[in-house]
This record gives structure tokens, sequence and C-alpha cells, in this order.
């Protein structure tokens, strides 16, 4: 009998805890200092950031194969044991030797990136085919609406406390007003949101150790015979490669699911890139940096109210119309942030913002939607690789942009900050541009072979 809700069973629980729990990192809102407070210098942080970057994509494409050949929980439970360590190191280290402490860090940012791409792609695939087993396939946009908020209210919690527990002067008030004479430092402070990310990391791991295993009638007979589950790790590797080969032709050949990973693509990069410079485009909108953590709280709040309205559009409107909606958000909000006026200059800030919770959510039910299960996973890393390929270049470039406009100029933070100002219509301008490109492959070469956007 198809249960009444999804959410009695035991795999979308323990999916929405893992998501929360290994999202919700205590040392986000203070991640840049603390990796400076330890040591480091600006270009080894911006240096362990890309050794990130390039590990996910690397493995984000063979992990999710992996996971679709060995089982999505296995990826999972190896995500989370590599949490657990990648948290544990740094939380323990002692600052001593830099040139050490830059050792350590790496491994840390190497481990993170393995386990940000074991965990990509497996663990909706895992949720996904939990439903679709009950019958019940047609109720991911509400799991997803409920994991949003979850996620959100998560988000909210670890932005809030991290900030302040890394505070020492804080904590000694506080320990004050409740007759604790303790004097904090930033030696100890600044390990507080890595050890409240570890315990999140034992949490997330004992999430994924319940799961249960999910195998799509398609696998049944290959498991069945030990065919699906091949000792042989050479085996496994020509499977994990011939899957990943299959996959990627598969999304080529469907006109629809490309056109999703393109115009995917194009919003969660440009998007992505205006939330890493977010904090500056505070500062050159007078906001006071103290806000900045309370803002942060609120964009993650958009996620409690955007779900259910995005949720209403894929369930009863054409995928075009959500695309035309988070569309008219993103220049909009691109636009209008290129004034940079004062206070003011939040609205369209967050307006901005909203439409990356709307691209998340339509991306992700489309893609799940027209998957098969037996290659879910894999299809899903790709999506994740393709979301890094896509921030990683244009990054790039935006970096020979403003490398081209310091040419031969005096660096002060006041040119900085000019600069800046500057070259934030390349954002917006970008964006049109490469929107119109997409609309033209669409309707010249896709739009032929799909009837559903």
């Amino acid at each position: 009998m198809k249960p009444s809700s999804p959410f009695t069973l035991p795999n979308i629980r323990l999916f929405i805890a893992f998501k929360v729990l290994f999202n919700s990192r205590f040392y986000y809102p203070v991640f840049t200092i603390l990796f400076l407070d330890f040591g480091l210098t600006i270009a080894q942080f911006s240096i362990l950031n890309a050794v990130w970057a390039a590990t996910i994509v690397l493995a984000e494409v063979p992990s999710g194969a992996l996971a679709d050949i060995v089982g999505r929980k296995r990826l999972l439970v190896f995500a989370t044991a590599v949490m657990i360590f990648e948290i544990g190191i740094i939380s323990f280290m002692p600052r001593t030797n830099p040139s050490i402490i830059f050792i350590v860090f790496l491994i840390n940012r190497v481990l993170s990136g393995l386990a940000e791409a074991a965990a990509s792609g497996a663990d909706e695939a895992l949720a996904y085919d939990s439903l679709v087993a009950q019958g019940n396939s047609d109720q991911w946009g509400r799991v997803l609406e409920i994991l949003s908020r979850f996620q959100s209210i998560g988000f909210v919690v670890a932005m809030s406390v991290g900030a302040a527990v890394y505070d020492p002067v804080l904590l000694t008030k506080v320990c004050a007003v409740f007759g604790a004479g303790i004097n904090f430092t930033q030696e100890t402070t600044m390990r507080f949101p890595l050890y409240l990310t570890l315990v999140l990391a034992i949490f997330a791991f004992s999430a994924t150790i319940r799961m249960q295993e999910i195998i799509p009638d398609s696998l049944v007979k290959k498991s069945e015979s030990g065919e699906l589950f091949d000792s042989s790790r050479k085996t496994e590797v020509k499977k994990a490669f011939a899957l990943t080969f299959q996959a990627g032709t598969w999304i080529l050949k469907t006109p629809f699911v490309l056109s999703v990973f393109l115009f995917g693509m194009l919003f969660d990069g440009i998007i992505r890139m205006i939330i890493t410079l977010s904090s500056q485009y505070y500062r050159m909108i007078d906001l006071p940096e103290s806000l900045f953590g309370i803002v942060g709280s609120f964009v993650a709040m958009l996620g409690l109210i955007i779900p259910k309205i995005a949720r209403s559009i894929a369930e009863n409107r054409s995928p075009s119309h959500g695309l035309a909606v988070t569309t008219a958000l993103t220049i909009t909000g691109l636009v209008s942030m290129s004034f940079f006026w004062p206070y003011a200059g939040l609205i369209p800030a967050l307006v901005t913002f909203s439409a990356m919770h709307f691209t998340g959510f339509f991306v992700s039910f489309y893609i799940n939607k027209e998957t098969a299960s037996d290659k879910r996973a894999t299809v899903l890393s790709f999506k994740g690789m393709a979301y890094n390929l896509s921030y990683g270049m244009l990054g790039i470039l935006y970096a020979l942009l403003l490398k081209a406009k310091k040419e031969g100029a005096i660096v002060s933070q006041t040119l900085e900050n000019k600069i800046f100002i500057d070259t934030f219509v390349w954002f917006p301008g970008s964006f049109t541009l490469m929107f119109i490109v997409l609309i033209l492959i669409y309707w010249l070469w896709l739009r032929n072979a799909s009837d559903k956007l």
C-alpha cells in the first residue's frame, strides 16, 4: 500500500537529517579568517580553495558512477567518515610549524572535496529511489520543499552560533553574566566552530549507517548474480567508467535534460560568484559589517518560503514558466545591484539570491524526474561537476578582468573598491549574453527534439 506521506519512509527522514548535518557547518561564517588565524596567508588560502574545487571536479562523476554500482549508502557512509577525519585533523592540530599547518589543511581540502563528491548525487538518488520503490515518486517535490526548509534553519543556526562562539570577547561577557569568570582567547575560541562541526559529522555518519540501500528493479538481477557488487576492484572501476560514459552520452542525447543542465550551469555559476563576493558588495552599499551574519541568515530563511512556490510552479506549470520566473528575478536583481544604492542595495541582492533557491529546486526536480534509477547518481554527479566547472571558469574570467583593470596602477583599498564597482556590470552583462546564446542553442538545435520545455 502506498504511504500517505513520504516522510513515513525512514530513508527520507534520514536523507533530510544527513543533508542538514552534512552541510550546516559552524565554521562557514568565519571560513576565511579561521584559515588566516591558523597562520596561513591569503595566497595559501586561495591555493587551498583551488585544490578543493579541483578535487570535486575530478572525483564528482566517478563517485556517482561508483554509487550506482556499489551502492549509494556505501558512498554516503564513506563521505561522512571522511568528513569526520578531515574536520578532526584541523580541530586538534597544534599551531606550530606553518609548513606543517599548510600540509594538514591541504589534506583537509582534498578530503573535503572527496567527501562532497561522494555525497553529491548518491544522497538524492537513494532518497528518490526510496520513493519510487513505494510508488511515491510524485512526492519528490514535497520532499525537496521540506528539505529546503530544514536546511535553511540549519544554516541560520550555524551562521549565528558559529560566529558567536568564535568571538572570545562575546563568550567572556556571556560567562560573566552567569557568574563564571572565564577569560577566553582567540587561540581557544577559533576551534569551537570546528568542534561543533565535528559533532555534526558524527551525527551525519550515524544517519547514513541507518539508511537502507535501495536497489532499482533494473539492477536486481545483476545484484542477485553478484555482478553488481563484484569484489574485484578492477571490475568495479571498469564499470564506473562505462557507466560514466553511458550517462554522459544519455545527457547529450536527451535535449530536455541537456537544456536543464545548461541553464542550471549559467544561473548557478553567476549567482554563486555574487554570493562569494557578497561581503564586498555589502561594504560598498554602506552596510555595517556587524549585520553580515544576520543578512546571511535572512538569505537562508528564504529557503523556508521559496521551495513551496517553486514546487507549485514545477508541478502545475511548464518548465519554461519556471525558467521565465528565475530569469526575471536574476536579471532584475543583478541589474539593480549594479547601482550600489546605499542600504537599499540589499533588496536587489535578496532578489538575486532568491533566484538561487529557485534554480536549485527546479534543476533537482526535473533531472530526478527524467533520469532512470540505474544511472541517477551518475547523472546528478555530472550536474555537480558541471556546476563547479561553470563556477571556476567564471571565476577565472572575472579574475582576468580585475587584473586588466589594475594593470599599471598603484593598488590601494580605494582603487580595489572602485574597480569592484566598475566591473560589477560584467555580471548582468555576461548573464544576459550567455542566456541569449543558450536560448538560440535551444531554439535552433534542441527544440525540435524536445517538447517538454
